[in-house]
């Protein structure tokens, strides 16, 4: 944009990121998994505010990944266009093969927690099987994996900081969940991280553009949020005419003017 001829257009872009949850152990594992199922899982994981990497209290895995694996393997992988459908296709055959490539990858490293087997009549089309990885960082992560797969890290309690460093240091802030009955713990993990909108036991995805503001920081978008009371303001360039009413006489004001660009 600022390359082109003329005034530099203004600009509002919300992009995409390396979306997080945050799981204390004083969350309940039937509604962390239907949450982050959702988050994951819904649209094929192709919403800029899909969950990519939850961060998962070692105090509660195993509970929570049982669980996981049950809810999972009652997702039906279908053609969209039918109601009993969970998850459909990707969106072309190029995101499909970097997807695939990442779960043969994520298999091959013996990360695999747990896979979804496709259907034999989705064999032909765009269609990814959802999974969900164990890893051990988010250095591992060289990029966004657009679609519907889950990695999980284990953290300790005491680590808490480091999770929240590890995340706002991606420099990627869309979205983030939190998960737990401690309000405390929200209140400090929502004040510590960087990220535009920020979601305290509920999924992470549904926001309606226009109803609630939706919008990122850093690296996920450039501030004004869609929806939000800012949004039109960006758009408008401020001029102001100051005059110096001694020298001219009379009671000339001060003009304040905003005028669209």
């Amino acid at each position: 944009l600022a390359q082109r001829k003329g005034p530099i257009a203004t600009l509002i872009a919300e992009t995409g990121g390396q979306n997080a949850m945050i799981v204390d152990s004083s969350a309940l594992p039937e509604q962390i998994v239907r949450d982050v199922v959702d988050s994951s899982f819904n649209s094929a994981g192709q919403r800029c505010s899909a969950l990519r990497v939850l961060f998962l209290q070692e105090d509660i895995a195993p509970r929570v990944l049982e669980v996981l694996k049950g809810y999972m393997d009652e997702l039906q992988i279908d053609d969209p266009g039918l109601l009993s459908t969970d998850v459909g296709p990707v969106i072309d055959a190029e995101a499909k093969a970097g997807l695939d490539q990442h779960i043969l990858t994520m298999q091959k490293n013996g990360r695999l927690i747990h896979k979804i087997e496709l259907p034999t009549h989705c064999s032909n089309g765009t269609y990814v099987s959802p999974a969900a990885f164990e890893i051990e960082s988010l250095a591992e992560l060289d990029k966004e994996h657009f679609g519907p797969l889950l990695h999980i890290i284990r953290y300790r309690a005491k680590d808490i900081d480091k999770v929240i460093d590890a995340i706002n240091n991606t420099g990627y802030g869309l979205t983030l969940g939190i998960h737990s009955r401690i309000e405390s713990f929200a209140n400090y993990v929502t004040q510590r991280i960087r990220a535009g909108n920020a979601y305290v036991n509920r999924n992470m995805i549904g926001a309606v553009v226009g109803v609630q503001p939706f919008g990122g920081m850093g690296l996920s978008g450039t501030g004004p949020k869609a929806g939000g009371p800012h949004y039109l303001h960006r758009f408008a360039t401020e001029k102001t005419l100051t005059v110096n009413t001694a020298a001219v006489g009379g009671n000339t004001s001060l003009l304040s003017l905003e005028q669209s660009t």
